[in-house]
Parts: C-alpha cells; structure tokens; sequence
C-alpha cells in the first residue's frame, strides 16, 4: 500500500473519532417540558447521526434518532433543535411516567463502531428550571462601575 494513503486514510479515521465525542448531558424543565442538551465536539465535516433514548425498567425506548426508527407514542411530543456543537431535544407533557435514565448517542455517518454516548438519570421532582441565556457578560465589573457611579451621584461626590 502507497504510505501516502495510509497516512490519509489514518487521518481521517481519527477526524472522524475526534469529530463526535459527547461532552456532556444535561436535563432541567421548561415549563412543562423536558429539555436535554447534549454537547458535543463537532470538528468533522462528515454528518453525526444521533439518538435519545430512554431506559426504564431495563427497557430501552428510543425518543428520536437518525440511526433508527423512534417510537410511535414519542414522536408527537419530541422536538429537536441540532446547532453545530449541540444537540436539543424537547419531549412535552413531562410526566413520572417519563422518568428513568436518558442517553444521547451520536455516530460518524458511514462509521457504526466509532460511537460516543453519555447519560442522564431523570427524576422529575428532581430536576431544575432551565435558566434563561444571561444577557450580561461573565466579567460584570462595568456593571458595578455603574452602580458606584449613581451613589456616587446620589451622595454629592458628582454633581449633575
């Protein structure tokens, strides 16, 4: 075999491994609604196929997926938003019924054994509001030079 292809077809293997790995797997509640975000490392052209699935009572149900065929009863109640590093599934009418571990499995297209996959165990009396996407910066020293500058207003030491 010609060196050079070996050295191509080694580099894309490893881009496509690189290209998929789940970083991590998160749940919390919209109003009534559960939302998973599945992070992930995107650094690959070729497509990431992807699956969330439920397992309760040691019974795999799969919620959405480009892998496979999701269940009936959840297709109306799923939504996915698919962003370049993140993954968002919806499932509405969260109820206790619903609860039970998640995973988030994502696959290189045309590459079955190079799979990456994390989980999440969700209670429903256990989960948290999602919060809001914050408006301010993470460093808010601006922030407190102008609450300084009002009380410095308010008590003479800059007149208006």
């Amino acid at each position: 075999m010609n060196p050079a292809i070996g050295i191509a077809v080694l580099l894309a293997v490893l881009q496509v491994s690189w290209g998929q790995k789940v970083t991590s797997l998160t749940a919390c509640l919209v109003d009534q609604s559960l939302r998973l975000d599945c992070r992930h490392e995107n650094s690959t052209t070729v497509p990431i196929q992807h699956e969330f699935s439920l397992t309760r009572e040691k019974k795999k149900h799969v919620l959405q997926s480009t892998m496979g065929v999701p269940e009936y009863s959840y297709r109306p109640r799923t939504s996915l938003i698919n962003k370049h590093n993140i993954k968002v599934l919806y499932l509405a009418n969260f109820t206790t019924k619903d609860e039970g571990i998640y995973t988030c499995e994502l696959r290189v297209s045309g590459q079955p054994q190079m799979v990456s996959n994390q989980n999440v165990s969700v209670l429903r009396d256990k989960l948290i509001k999602c919060e809001g996407v914050s408006l301010l910066p993470q460093n808010t020293s601006w922030l407190l030079l102008l609450l300084s500058l009002s009380l410095l207003q308010a008590t003479d030491f800059i007149p208006l």
